[in-house]
C-alpha cells in the first residue's frame, strides 16, 4: 500500500502560542489533542512534546525529532514520518494506518496496540521497541531492524518482513498468517508463535 502525502499542506500558522512551521522548535510543547492535519512540520524539533491524541492526518513530519515525545492515541493516518526520530517515544494506541515511516528510528519506543496496517517501515530501526498487540496487517517492513523487539500478540498477517533482523525478538502469540519472511535472520533466542516452523518459512537461524 503506497500512500502519498497530498499537495497543499499548511505551511506556517499560529496554534495558540506556538508557531507551527517546517523546522520549527517545538521541543517540550503541549500540543495534546490539537488539529495539525495536513501540516508541513518537516524537520521540526518536537522532542519531549506532548502530542497525545493530536491530529496529524496526511501531514509531513519527515526528519522530525520526536525523541521521547508523547504520541499516544495520535491520529497519524497517511502521515509522512520518513527518517523521523521516535527514539523512546510513546506511540501506544496511535493510529498510523498507511503512514510512511521508512528509515525512521523507533529504538526503545512503545507502539503497543498501535494501528500500523498498510504502513511502510522499510529500513526502520525498531530495536528493543514494543509492538505488543500492534496491527501490522499488510505493513511493509522490508529490511527493518527488529532485534529484541517485543511483539507478543501482534498481527503481521500479509505483511512484508523480507530481510528483517528478528534476533532476540519475542513474537509469542503473534499472527504470521501469509507473512513474507524470506531472508529473515533470527537466532536461538527468537521466540515464535506456538507450532510455527520458522525454517520452513524461509527464516535463517544464526548462532
Amino acid at each position: 500500500m503506497v500512500v502519498e502525502v497530498g499537495d497543499g499542506l499548511r505551511q506556517e500558522f499560529w496554534c495558540g502560542e506556538h508557531w507551527i512551521a517546517p523546522e520549527a522548535d517545538l521541543a517540550d510543547t503541549d500540543l495534546a489533542c490539537v488539529d495539525l492535519n495536513t501540516t508541513n512540520l518537516f524537520g521540526a524539533n518536537l522532542s519531549g512534546a506532548d502530542l497525545h491524541s493530536a491530529h496529524l492526518v496526511t501531514s509531513d513530519l519527515s526528519g522530525a525529532d520526536l525523541f521521547r515525545a508523547d504520541l499516544s492515541a495520535l491520529n497519524g493516518v497517511a502521515t509522512c514520518f520518513v527518517c523521523a526520530d521516535f527514539h523512546g517515544a510513546d506511540l501506544g494506541l496511535a493510529n498510523l494506518m498507511g503512514a510512511k515511516l521508512d528509515g525512521a528510528c523507533f529504538v526503545g519506543a512503545d507502539l503497543g496496540g498501535a494501528n500500523l496496517a498498510g504502513a511502510s517501515l522499510q529500513g526502520a530501526n525498531l530495536t528493543e521497541a514494543c509492538l505488543g498487540g500492534a496491527n501490522l496487517f499488510r505493513a511493509n517492513l522490508d529490511g527493518a531492524n527488529l532485534r529484541q523487539v517485543q511483539s507478543m500478540g501482534a498481527n503481521y498477517s500479509d505483511a512484508n518482513l523480507r530481510s528483517v533482523d528478528l534476533s532476540g525478538a519475542d513474537l509469542h502469540g503473534a499472527c504470521l498468517f501469509r507473512t513474507d519472511l524470506t531472508g529473515v535472520v533470527a537466532d536461538q533466542v527468537t521466540r515464535w508463535p506456538d507450532g510455527f516452523d520458522s525454517e520452513a518459512a524461509g527464516v535463517i537461524i544464526e548462532d
